[in-house]
């Protein structure tokens, strides 16, 4: 089997991702990390799941992007609440960590380059969080070539490093769909940019409000 690095959250998008990579074939290596965010609930959650769904292999790093702050999930800065979809889709939003997605990446390549694997998988999606500059496309592409410019695998060939991103195009109802085709645990995944600390979901923040219309959407139950 071809191993994969397949950057894994807790969330409901990763996990769709690692499903999604186990069924093409992948030995599938998820990391996880632990930068400082606002909450550690996820990285519990993202134990459970790279369990659930037979992933090899299970790492966690840990570094401070508090550190830079900047962020309402990485500095004391409130995560915005009941906004509507007009604001939601406008903008930035201050949930955006600086070059998170780049940083994550750069992490996937080194860990895949050291085990020997050509394939990283990211769950990054281009509609319902296009606000996010990490996630378009073009910003996949460009990383794809770096990591073939940047490692010592890719410039002696031993490697051809591909980044894969099989939700970039769905809808949050198209996302659902795939999960529960993939036998994905949905309801052990955690999207919530505020959750307690018990890891129940605020209901009240972008990501749930998105999560919440995506399962209306696509006529299914979230549990």
């Amino acid at each position: 089997m071809k191993r994969a690095v397949i950057l894994l959250s807790g969330g409901l998008d990763s996990a769709t991702v690692l499903a999604w990579m186990r069924r093409e074939g992948y030995a599938c290596h998820a990391l996880s990390f632990a930068y400082g965010q606002r909450h550690g609930v996820e990285l519990s959650r993202a134990t459970e799941i790279a369990l659930a769904l037979g992933a090899v292999e299970h790492k966690i790093a840990e570094f401070d992007l508090r550190a830079f702050g900047a962020s309402a999930l990485t500095a004391d800065i409130a995560v915005p609440k009941d906004r509507d979809d007009a604001s939601i889709s406008h903008g930035v939003p201050i949930t955006y960590v600086p070059a998170r997605n780049t940083i994550f990446l750069a992490f996937a390549l080194a860990y895949a380059e050291t085990i020997g694997a050509g394939d990283i998988a990211i769950g990054v999606n281009a509609i319902d969080y296009s606000g996010y500059p990490d996630c378009r496309p073009e910003f996949i592409a460009a990383f794809e070539r770096l990591a073939n410019l940047a490692t010592r695998a890719g410039a002696e060939g031993a490697s051809n490093f591909t980044v894969h991103t099989p939700l970039q195009a769905l809808s949050k109802a198209g996302i659902v769909k795939l999960a529960l085709e993939l036998g994905v645990p949905v309801g052990r995944t955690l999207s919530c940019y505020d959750p307690s600390l018990a890891g129940a979901p605020c209901g009240r923040c972008d990501a749930c409000s998105l999560r919440r219309r995506g399962f209306a959407e696509a006529g299914a139950v979230d549990h």
